[in-house]
């Protein structure tokens, strides 16, 4: 009855952290994408600004609706969240964010950083259904980075009205500094003040795909867990990835022999609902090991 009940547990870990064995992979990759908790917000706002947008458009008609989203100031201007308009023959017909110097300018065949003819994918889909996404790579102006973008899009009349937003992914160097503040905060508030804003959404350790989490080195059970607070005390050491490695033993051999470094496995990550390869970087603070991770994609 106990074996049942430990495997139970492994399995109920092993659901909610991701680690899916790669026969089912296949299987998730040919249904439809499903959103993890930070994209389906940025979609969801992005939508309702598409939607916004539809309405504009079928209000004021055409024209009037062109002149209203070219105003880089105007309701349509959101920050991360903008309209732009294609013309059926590919012409950016109107932008409210930074595409704006491309508006009269044929873009059909724009390509993103990977050489992705994402503007065409957009206006061939257009043709075949009234609405869709596309995934591309573009560059952040909030970060003056690459990232990976999704772009909704609705067939209004002869336009595709659409709106994007950037997939959070944190980079190494983010991860480092994430932890860092978490060693300190151990060192200036105490182990169990410092677990508990680790495990509090709003205690300044989670955001997108970053969050901290610590495991005992003596019993491996977790003290804090950004993503999950469910699993606190729960012991990880025999739960395994999507490959079968024993990435938690791994990380607490890693903090015994040299109190800090790497470990790399595949792991779903929160903010996209998908598996990936993460990469998490590790410190020993007294008896208990720290980690941040960031993701990259396989």
């Amino acid at each position: 009855m106990y074996r049942n009940r430990k495997k139970l547990l492994v399995l109920s870990i092993c659901a909610t952290l991701g680690a899916v064995p790669f026969t089912l992979q296949a299987e998730e990759a040919a249904r439809e994408r499903t959103l993890g908790s930070v994209e389906r917000s940025h979609a969801s706002n992005a939508r309702a600004l598409l939607d916004q947008a539809v309405l504009t458009y079928q209000a004021k008609g055409p024209e009037q609706a062109l002149a209203t989203f070219n105003d880089r100031n105007g309701e349509f201007a959101r920050g991360q969240y903008y309209i732009f308009v294609l013309g059926e023959d590919g012409t950016m017909q109107a932008s409210s964010g930074p595409s704006a110097s491309l508006v009269g300018l044929n873009v059909g065949d724009l390509k993103d950083a990977a050489g992705k003819p994402f503007m065409r994918e957009i206006l061939d889909k257009s043709t075949r259904q009234d609405s869709g996404e596309v995934e591309y790579q573009w560059l952040n102006p909030a970060d003056n980075k690459l990232e990976n973008k999704v772009s909704q899009f609705r067939k209004v009349g002869d336009h595709v009205l659409c709106v994007g937003y950037y997939i959070p992914r944190a980079t190494a160097e983010q991860a480092q500094a994430l932890l860092e503040r978490a060693v300190q905060q151990v060192k200036d508030k105490g182990a169990e003040a410092a677990f508990r804003s680790f495990n509090d959404p709003r205690g300044g350790f989670v955001y997108n795909d970053e969050y901290v989490f610590a495991i005992g080195l003596d019993d491996g059970r977790y003290r804090a867990s950004g993503s999950s607070p469910n699993l606190v005390g729960v012991d990880v050491r025999n739960v395994t990835d999507a490959a079968g490695k024993p990435l938690f033993k791994d990380m607490i051999e890693l903090a015994r022999k040299q109190g800090s470094g790497t470990v790399d496995y595949v792991w779903r990550n929160p903010a996209t609902n998908a598996v990936e390869q993460k990469h998490s970087l590790i410190q020993r603070v007294d008896d208990v090991l720290l980690g941040v991770g960031y993701y990259t994609r396989p």
